[in-house]
């Protein structure tokens, strides 16, 4: 183990290294098949980055997400690690340069898609490599019994074929034991050694809390909290409606979510992250790699989608061992726009043959013809003109493309180019004026390598930073440049570019994968009836139904979720004071109610309750208490 150690000083943060992590390495070393789970923030990346290193060769991962693909690469690149990814843009030509470097090149790691592994091309090239390690990132894709199913997964174990002595090492960081034994039976390891480490976190307090007023409630929590938080919501306007309440309200709060271009996306992460700006909200779009360990509440305002969703999201508090929270607020509408959004969600299959038919369409596609070109892609265009829902056409695109029909790629996840039109001189002569302008083009021609040959990729955020500018006048710099012909810039656009995979063949095409849509959609039904049914119970410590549903046994309570602490919780009539209360008041809301009268919150909504079902009190539509005549 001393080799890892010397290379976890040279690269990583030795000090943060687990016991489980150096038994894991070492059965990695040995060229023994592993399925490792490791909850959120357990490590699992560098179970194989080490073992990896420390071979002759090149280390194939197989992960699902661009994005975090491209972290993953840019992490390693950025320690001297040679490390590249295969993206769906990639050309033919393109990828014949790419694996000459790579087998020439002395590249460390190699990062593709199971889309892209399914490549008759890239599979050729591939057994050519010397591949030391096989590394399935997000395992629980392979399983239709996990929260995720990819069927592109099922057919992973093309790598085995190719590369038989090959050891494989599959990581998630949420898998029952049915998924764990479907992981194993898919990928042909059924002889692979198993590191399960335990869900259960004794520094982590799971809450539930139904209540009228949420952001009411937000507010006093983000008020008691001097620490990191995260706020998950279910849309992407709703984490800038919420930031933009938080910061009216003197607190300082950024969003992200998908939908947001590079350079704002990191320019949101890095306010967070230097507690700038402490508080973030986002949708489930945030969170993939982030690797901050004070992180103190983890709020959702929105149910999450599926019990691996929430215990994923609110794993990412209390990384550091101190005492953490995770708080979802739920009002009683909630549940009943849950369970509609569900049922109205998922296409059926007649209406995915249509979606389907207009794409096709509306890029003139015909029967039986394949174009391997991208095409440019407006979600809200497309709906518009087709007279579609947009709900359920961006569910078609992730059933086709996790089928592996067609594959989209996000315009936000581009980047933008410049290349240099005018000759050297030119542009050194103009660099050495007294502007901003030169100022931007000294820091390219520094920064960028081959700029005057070829379109180069350039991140204007980080330009902006170097240069001490706003992202918005570097580009208005490189557009007043591209208008004097001195350079040519394309800024990336925020539509999609939608790859079709296989031959125009219409409903012969969706035929051919209805029993997986219907399968993944039966799943995710279920996914979402289990996430209910944790949230309604009441009853039990929210640490042992998280556990039991992760087919672990734990006996004892935790005693600090919000079960445990009600358990605690002595009730006390406090009735006669409430009645006395509202009459005064003629109407008023929990809130004001627990304000006025000296008693903790929980028995405060116990008698309001009580007093409710014996109908001596009701509620009115704006959530407000009153005396019944």
């Amino acid at each position: 183990m001393s080799h890892a150690l010397e290379i976890l000083k040279k690269y990583w943060n030795h000090n943060s290294f687990r016991e489980s992590q150096e038994k894991i390495i070492n059965t990695v070393l040995e060229n023994n098949n592993t399925i490792v789970l490791l909850p959120t923030g357990g490590g699992k990346s560098v179970c194989f980055q080490i073992p990896a290193l420390l071979k002759d060769g090149i280390c194939i991962v197989i992960s699902p997400l661009i994005a975090l693909m491209q972290d993953q690469v840019d992490n390693l690149n950025s320690k001297g690690i040679k490390a590249v990814a295969i993206t769906s843009g990639t050309s033919q030509d393109d990828l014949i340069t790419l694996f000459d470097n790579i087998r020439f090149g002395n590249y460390t790691f190699l990062y593709l898609s199971p889309e892209r592994l399914q490549s008759a091309f890239i599979q050729e090239k591939i057994a050519q490599l010397t591949v030391n390690l096989i590394a399935i990132d997000e395992s629980h894709c392979i399983s239709e019994w996990g929260h995720d199913f990819r069927p592109s997964y099922r057919n992973i174990k093309v790598l085995k074929k190719l590369k038989p002595t090959t050891p494989i090492i599959a990581l998630t960081a949420t898998a029952t034991n049915e998924v764990l034994k479907d992981i194993a039976s898919s990928l042909e390891i059924e002889d692979a050694i198993i590191f399960k480490k335990s869900f259960y976190r004794n520094n982590l307090a799971y809450q539930v809390f139904t209540l009228e007023d949420k952001l009411g409630r937000l507010l006093q929590i983000c008020s008691k909290t001097k620490a990191p938080i995260i706020i998950y919501v279910s849309s992407r306007n709703k984490t800038k409606e919420i930031a933009a309440f938080l910061n009216a309200n003197n607190f300082k709060a950024s969003y992200y979510h998908g939908g947001l271009t590079s350079s704002t996306k990191q320019e949101m992460f890095d306010n967070w992250i230097s507690e700038k700006t402490p508080i973030i909200v986002a949708t489930n779009a945030f969170g993939m790699g982030i690797d901050k360990d004070n992180v103190k509440v983890v709020v959702h305002l929105d149910l999450p989608n599926s019990i691996e969703n929430y215990i994923q999201e609110a794993g990412r508090a209390g990384r550091n061992e101190d005492k953490a929270f995770s708080a979802v607020l739920v009002h009683k509408n909630d549940i009943r726009l849950f369970k509609e959004r569900i049922e109205n969600t998922f296409p059926t299959i007649a209406e995915i043959k249509h979606i389907y038919k207009s794409l096709c369409l509306n890029f003139q596609i015909a029967k039986g013809e394949l174009i391997e070109e991208p095409f440019e892609f407006n979600l809200l265009a497309f709906s518009e003109r087709y007279k579609m829902p947009v709900n359920k056409v961006v569910a078609t695109l992730n059933l086709l493309e996790a089928n592996s029909i067609m594959q989209i790629s996000d315009g936000y996840n581009k980047k933008s180019t410049v290349q240099f039109l005018s000759s050297s001189k030119q542009i050194l002569n103009y660099s050495k004026s007294e502007n901003k302008s030169s100022k931007v083009i000294q820091l390219l021609l520094r920064s960028y390598g081959g700029i005057f040959e070829q379109e180069t990729k350039i991140n204007e955020f980080w330009l902006a930073k170097k240069s001490n500018l706003l992202s918005k006048q570097v580009v208005e710099i490189l557009s007043k440049l591209h208008s004097e012909e001195l350079l040519a810039y394309k800024k990336a656009t925020d539509n999609a570019e939608l790859y079709f995979l296989v031959p125009r063949e219409d409903d012969k095409t969706i035929n051919s994968i209805s029993k997986n849509i219907q399968k993944y959609i039966k799943q995710k039904i279920k996914k979402a009836t289990d996430l209910l049914a944790f949230i309604e119970n009441d009853t039990l410590c929210r640490n042992i139904q998280l556990l039991n549903y992760f087919n672990e046994n734990h006996p004892s309570e935790c005693g600090i979720c919000d079960v445990c602490l009600s358990n605690k919780v002595s009730f006390q009539d406090i009735s006669s004071e409430i009645i006395n209360y509202l009459t005064s008041k003629k109407l008023a809301t929990s809130k004001e109610i627990c304000q006025h009268i000296q008693s903790k919150e929980g028995n405060v909504l116990v008698n309001l309750q009580q007093l409710l079902s014996e109908e001596i009190i009701s509620i009115n539509n704006f959530n407000q208490y009153y005396i019944n005549k």
